[in-house]
């Protein structure tokens, strides 16, 4: 038979070979394959679907893309996503001045780093962040001592993973609002501006809630009466604080975080932003033995950040220095920090009065709230002691007016009061994707007649390092008012100052920072979109 010839053929030839050699061709007779190819295609057949599940949430593709991308992905998907990936650093090299090789090395990085934070997140889903309460339990031990179900563990994970993007992205808040009644909206404030990250499903979203506000000692039972909590949240060895804030509203409950400033404590006045010559003004009211220095502006306008900036720039290892905070941001070292707690009868006023029988010489107050504490911080500015503090106002002016009209004398305010520092904060752009800025004959024509040069100004632009916005990070303006005799006098004497103030002054100090923030745009560290956004 046709069949049985052939073996014997093949086994006569195979007599004269070596045993190892015989035995691999009659091996390899004996397959009707070849297994190495049929793994090589199993291994091809995976990855083109693995890789079209990625290109379903892949930035790479372009949305109307998406289509064309799954099916192309089936066939040559490893092709598909090197020609992508050839692109996109094409497009970052020519879109900035770091050049092709820089650009490959920074996307080297990123995915190292991607491949890091899959490692400390098993599955992909957990995160190296732990959420835990006050007195240092986990939110898992909350939960049933990491017993949860399968249901429960999936929020859990959800809501530490949304914390753990915050802080990634550099957030100051976050705000989690119903929309409606089946869909609740998560947005952070990064750099001052609201962005919306996501949108969950109400059922989700109200157990994460509830898992928040768990973790923060507030009471999940009750949804429409507003409450408080704190919790932390731990990154290996490093921490960062959240305040908590819930009210009832139409559609559901609504949660505020707000994410203290751990780096506030590392901060100098010249990592700030501002001039040498302000901080020159700045440090002479600092070197004083005693006197209030007021930083005022509006909420979001980073006095707590320069009241710890100018902390750092006293000797507190020769001066006592104590300070009432609501809450503490950072840990200062070599400093008695205090925090208020109305729950404890422990407030502004009663810290104040505490701390002037323990011989401070720097007395810092976190805010100015009533006349009571606004009077105690004063008195001590006149009894040989540098008293530090912020007030929410406009300007230098309205500070003034709003202590004035909390009931404070002109004589106690005019003796205690050394230096006044109005500020705000601006968006830095970002220096990847910022452009030449497009002037208009008008602004050109103004800025030729007020001798400003505007060949340095910049626009943004849009990039993925700052998430398409334009603006990355923030940087401060600063109007410095010392309170000179003839202010004093004023103050004391002059019947028509408040007026004057309202209207004169305000303009005033508003034109003081439009000109500083005018400085910066010439500069080219933010745009004049922003200094208008801000300013006005």
């Amino acid at each position: 038979m046709p069949v049985s010839d052939a073996i014997q053929n093949v086994a006569q030839a195979s007599a004269g070979l070596p045993g190892t050699l015989a035995g691999a061709t009659l091996a390899e007779t004996s397959l009707p394959f070849n297994p190495v190819k049929l793994l090589c295609l199993v291994v091809w057949i995976y990855l083109c679907l693995y890789l079209v599940q990625r290109f379903q949430f892949s930035p790479l593709v372009p949305k109307r893309y998406k289509t064309v991308a799954y099916v192309v992905g089936l066939v040559a998907g490893p092709i598909l996503l090197l020609v992508l990936l050839v692109r996109d650093t094409i497009e970052k090299a020519s879109g900035n001045s770091d050049g092709l090789v820089e650009t490959v090395r920074q996307q080297f990085k990123a995915v190292i780093a991607h491949i890091r934070r899959t490692k400390l997140r098993p599955g992909g889903r957990k995160s190296a962040i732990r959420l835990l309460d006050s007195s240092g339990r986990s939110i898992n031990e909350i939960y049933g001592h990491g017993d949860a179900g399968r249901q429960e563990s999936h929020v859990l994970d959800l809501t530490e993973q949304l914390v753990a993007d915050a802080l990634a992205q550099r957030a100051s808040d976050i705000l989690i609002d119903p929309v409606d009644e089946s869909t609740y909206a998560v947005r952070l404030r990064i750099d001052g501006v609201l962005r919306q990250v996501q949108e969950l499903k109400a059922q989700t979203c109200k157990a994460v809630v509830n898992s928040i506000k768990a973790v923060s000692g507030m009471d999940i039972s009750e949804k429409r009466r507003p409450q408080d909590g704190a919790f932390i949240a731990k990154k290996g060895e490093t921490a960062a604080s959240f305040r908590v804030a819930s009210a009832g509203v139409l559609s559901g409950e609504k949660l505020s975080i707000r994410i203290l400033n751990q780096d506030a404590g590392g901060f100098t006045l010249a990592n700030a932003g501002f001039t040498k010559k302000q901080c020159a003004v700045i440090r002479a009211a600092l070197g004083k033995p005693s006197g209030m220095v007021l930083v005022c502006g509006p909420t979001g306008s980073g006095k707590t950040t320069t009241m710890y900036a100018m902390l750092n720039e006293i000797d507190r290892l020769t001066r006592n220095v104590v300070t009432v905070e609501d809450p503490i941001e950072a840990v200062l070292p070599k400093t008695s920090q205090i925090e208020i707690n109305p729950k404890a009868d422990i407030t502004f006023a009663k810290a104040l009065r505490s701390i002037l029988r323990q011989d401070p010489d720097v007395i810092c107050v976190g805010e100015i709230r009533d006349e009571e504490t606004a009077e105690i911080a004063l008195r001590a500015s006149q009894t040989g002691h540098l008293v530090l503090a912020t007030i929410h106002c406009d300007s230098n002016a309205a500070a003034i007016i709003r202590l004035l009209d909390l009931g404070v004398s002109p004589l106690l305010l005019s003796s205690g009061l050394s230096l006044l520092v109005s500020q705000r904060l601006l968006r830095r752009l970002c220096k990847r994707c910022r452009k030449p800025a497009q002037l208009t004959e008008g602004l050109t024509r103004e800025f030729d007649e007020k001798g400003v040069n505007y060949t340095h100004m910049f626009e943004p632009g849009g990039c993925k390092r700052c998430a398409g916005t334009g603006y990355l990070g923030r940087t401060a303006i600063c109007d410095p008012l010392e309170v000179t005799d003839d202010l004093r006098a004023d103050i004391v004497g002059n019947q028509a100052l408040i007026p004057d103030l309202r209207t004169k002054g305000s303009k005033r100090d508003k034109s003081n920072l439009r000109k500083e923030g005018l400085r910066k745009v010439a500069c080219g560290v933010t745009s004049l979109a922003e200094l208008k956004r801000v300013v006005g």
